[in-house]
């Protein structure tokens, strides 16, 4: 209101706005809120999601981003929380679940100590203080892995078996998590990304995760998926008289279409015999006719081409014994340039014999109810395909996911060959050195640090809680095991009891994801804690033409019925 009672309107008609610590406190409860949904999907006993969209389609999952993703989540600070889950997934693949739920931990000790009276600067301040300070313990208690020469096959045969217990952690809490279909998927995953990994000058290995191919089709098992050393594209041969097997393929990759395209110009032509329409379509059948003539002499007996191929030129294919496939994505199209050596050709007329791409065998085949072609057993293949099979899409869409997960712990321990003891064994420890060293800090920012360090605390919480057991009972064990200075002591989920090393049961995750997952969670909590005012526009109104069409709609329904009566 300004002097003499008359108001003054600075916001916009219908916008709404919370202030102060109301708008702290609703903030911090939608992302509670969105924290307490996600809780129950994490670790190897947690629960599945069946998210249902506005078409009706069913997605059922238990991976954090997915299920943040798939949610749509409408409330401001809860979509902080979505973008944490979606950068934890971006960077190491993994861990998604964990930030969401440290995220609500976080904020949840953040408002006790906002009830005492503490600033949310200084609670803040002392997040900043115990991140740092917990990713220097990390680093101290991370145990360096062999990752070996994989070029020679002793070094990769232990690096296998290193970098498979960091897998089974990994896939443990996923759908496939049975004996027999872990096996097959683990190896066929390690060796995957062994195929694409390209060594770095400091003796690291990085993995180019897009040269790696997820193909699913519906039909037989996941015990039936398969490794193809080179490239499985989900087309068919264009033409019935094309081989449907080629050995020894010289394959041209063409970002040109084999048709006569139209030009950018409007043109007309003016025909005024029939003798000019032969000559016309001859002309046409000719240039398709040296098209193809160019390709054979280079030598190359498969076309795979971007863009379309025309049936005059599928028949001049078909005549010459060459296997074509048209319309294929970019996306395949480098990878098979990365599989086959061979090289991307956006001219017909630049194509040379140094151009093609070699493989040992391409060949059309019935997988399930479709026909696919393979490009496999390449010379030295930098992309590859995991062909999987299932009884249904979403467990397909599912096991894709989990394949995802398990390439990027594959690449995480390859680009940082550090672990850690999982089953609450880190959170744990942490916790008790971030404890101690809160001590020595002292001020009111002692408390926040304190605070982080029982929020850490919320993941063996949760591990037990899915597992069935007493929490506190479980929580108490832990800290007197790990006071004693038994470091690897955690949960064993699956059986429900306390065991003093995870190391017997392989369950290890990568540091650099564990530093990821603390990093967006701290990250997300202050941006959330900084936030004093939450201004919001009204939604937007429909359009008045609408409103006067649907006014006119019924006046006409009215004079019609009046009309009728």
């Amino acid at each position: 209101m300004a002097m003499y009672g008359v108001p003054v309107l600075i916001l916009k008609e219908g916008t709404s706005r919370t202030h102060g610590r109301e708008a702290l406190r609703a903030n911090i409860m939608a992302a509670r809120v969105l924290a307490e949904i996600l809780k129950t999907s994490l670790g190897p006993k947690g629960l599945d999601k069946m998210l249902v969209d506005s078409f009706g389609d069913i997605t059922v999952t238990n991976d954090g981003a997915t299920i943040v993703k798939e949610m749509e989540v409408q409330h401001p600070a809860a979509k902080l929380l979505v973008e944490a889950a979606k950068a934890v997934d971006a960077e190491v693949g993994d861990g998604t679940t964990s930030a969401v739920v440290l995220a609500g931990a976080l904020l949840d000790k953040a408002e006790q100590l906002l009830d005492q009276g503490i600033h949310p600067t200084t609670i803040i301040e002392g997040y900043k203080k115990a991140l740092s300070k917990a990713l220097e313990i990390l680093d101290e208690i991370g145990m360096k892995i062999y990752v070996g020469d994989l070029d020679k096959p002793e070094d990769r045969e232990k690096t296998k078996a290193e970098i498979k217990k960091a897998l089974y952690t990994t896939l443990a809490s996923k759908y496939i998590a049975t004996p027999d279909v872990i096996d097959k998927l683990m190896d066929m995953v390690i060796e995957a990304a062994f195929r694409v990994a390209e060594k770095r000058p400091d003796g690291t290995y990085d993995v180019k995760l897009d040269m790696v191919k997820i193909e699913k089709k519906r039909g037989g098992s996941l015990l039936d998926s398969m490794l193809v050393y080179g490239v499985v594209l989900d087309k068919e041969v264009v033409h019935p008289a094309m081989p449907r097997r080629v050995e020894n393929a010289k394959i041209a990759l063409l970002d040109a279409p084999l048709e006569i395209e139209k030009p950018d110009i409007t043109a007309k032509i003016n025909i005024t015999a029939p003798d000019q329409i032969r000559a016309y379509l001859e002309e046409e059948a000719k240039i398709l006719r040296d098209m193809v003539e160019k390709i054979s002499a280079v030598g190359a007996n498969v076309v795979i081409c971007q863009k379309g191929i025309d049936d005059v030129a599928q028949h001049y294919l078909a005549k010459k014994g060459i296997m074509a496939v048209r319309r294929v994505k970019r996306s395949d199209m480098e990878k098979l340039e990365k599989a086959t050596g061979g090289r991307i050709v956006t001219s017909i007329r630049d194509l040379t014999e140094k151009d093609l791409g070699e493989c040992a065998l391409v060949e059309e085949r019935r997988v399930g109810n479709d026909k696919m072609v393979f490009v496999e057993n390449c010379k030295n293949p930098r992309a590859v395909t995991i062909l999987l099979r299932g009884a249904n899409d979403m467990l397909l869409d599912e096991v894709e996911r989990s394949l995802n997960d398990a390439l990027n712990t594959v690449r995480n321990i390859l680009r940082d060959p550090k672990i850690v003891y999982g089953g609450g064994a880190v959170e744990v420890e942490v916790a008790m050195r971030l404890r101690r060293w809160a001590e020595t800090v002292g001020g009111r920012e002692q408390l926040a640090i304190m605070a982080f360090a029982d929020a850490l605390e919320e993941i063996p919480t949760v591990l037990a809680q899915t597992a069935g057991m007493d929490v506190l009972e479980t929580l108490m064990e832990l800290r007197k095991l790990h006071s004693e200075g038994k470091i690897a002591a955690g949960i064993d989920v699956v059986n429900g009891k306390v065991v003093e090393s995870m190391e017997k049961l392989n369950v290890i995750e990568p540091v650099i994801v564990k530093k990821q997952i603390l990093k967006s969670a701290t990250e997300t909590a202050t941006t959330v804690l900084k936030i004093d005012d939450v201004i919001a526009a009204s939604p937007k109104k429909e359009e008045k033409g609408k409103k006067e069409e649907k006014k006119e709609e019924e006046e006409e329904s009215k004079t019609s019925t009046s009309s009728l009566d």
